[in-house]
């Protein structure tokens, strides 16, 4: 039995629909799933009764799935069950993503689930390599990806992103706390009428991620904020992110005139 184990966004029910069999659907209580029934909720601070609770409905295997942010504790409702974890919920809440969600794999492991990655389920929601759209990028957008890799290579210590903006060479923006889309919505006001035109996004996973539970993503939006943003397209490292509804992300970029470009290798 398989619990898909939610956050927000589009991509729980993208799974629930494209998998053969019904998994036990479940959230944490503060980011439900959007169109999607759940039959378990849980808290933080009673996380240990719903490991518990997965267990006696024969659950063995859990993927995560969909965005959230880091829930407030109320040290006050923290159960029984949950107590020999709290001091690794501490530790998670003080580190950055990706140490986070090594902690939160840690636990469900130590209580004897298997931990699946979403991508393992839908394979197709890696694309294939490639420039996938009818533009494609030119001479100075392929150095940009390399300096972009570059850049999400360097920024993989410090834990805070998994994308940025270039344009001509320049970093204009790298992805932090507010993700994606707060980034790209943030370029158009930002950008002075002397930095470089054009441009492009990309993302990757940081260096030696924990790639079951924390991908980046795109989808169609994404590809109507980077023309927004005065970007010439988006790039994305092939089998590292998630294309959400692939046909419509490049009906999308032939729309707006964009290139979209699956990188085939990392730096």
């Amino acid at each position: 039995m398989l619990a898909l184990i939610c956050g927000q966004g589009a991509l729980p029910g993208l799974i629930f629909r494209n998998i053969s069999h019904v998994p036990v659907i479940a959230a944490l209580d503060q980011f439900r799933p959007e169109g999607l029934a759940v039959d378990l909720t849980f808290r933080l601070e009673t996380l240990g009764t719903f490991l518990n609770e997965l267990k006696a409905r024969g659950v063995l295997r859990v993927c995560f799935a969909g965005e959230i942010r880091r829930p407030k504790v109320d040290p006050a409702q923290i159960d029984a069950a949950t107590k020999p974890f709290v001091s690794q919920i501490v530790g998670a809440l003080a580190g950055g993503d990706d140490a986070a969600l090594r902690v939160v794999i840690d636990i469900f492991e130590q209580a004897g689930f298997e931990v699946v990655g979403f991508s393992q389920l839908v394979p197709e929601l890696l694309p294939p390599g490639g420039v996938l759209s009818k533009r494609a990028p030119e001479v100075q957008d392929r150095r940009d990806v390399a300096r972009a890799q570059t850049v999400v290579e360097g920024l993989s210590d410090l834990d805070i992103g998994q994308g940025c903006i270039v344009a001509s060479g320049h970093v204009l923006a790298v992805e932090s706390f507010g993700g994606t889309r707060w980034m790209l919505s943030r370029l158009p006001a930002a950008r002075p009428a002397d930095w470089p035109e054009g441009g492009l996004l990309y993302k990757a996973p940081k260096a030696g991620q924990e790639r079951r539970i924390d991908l980046p993503a795109i989808g169609p939006k994404t590809m109507a904020q980077a023309a927004q943003a005065g970007l010439a397209g988006v790039a994305i490292l092939q089998g590292g992110v998630v294309a959400l509804d692939l046909p419509d992300v490049i009906a999308e970029a032939d729309r707006l005139g964009l290139f979209l470009w699956v990188c085939e290798t990392e730096p």
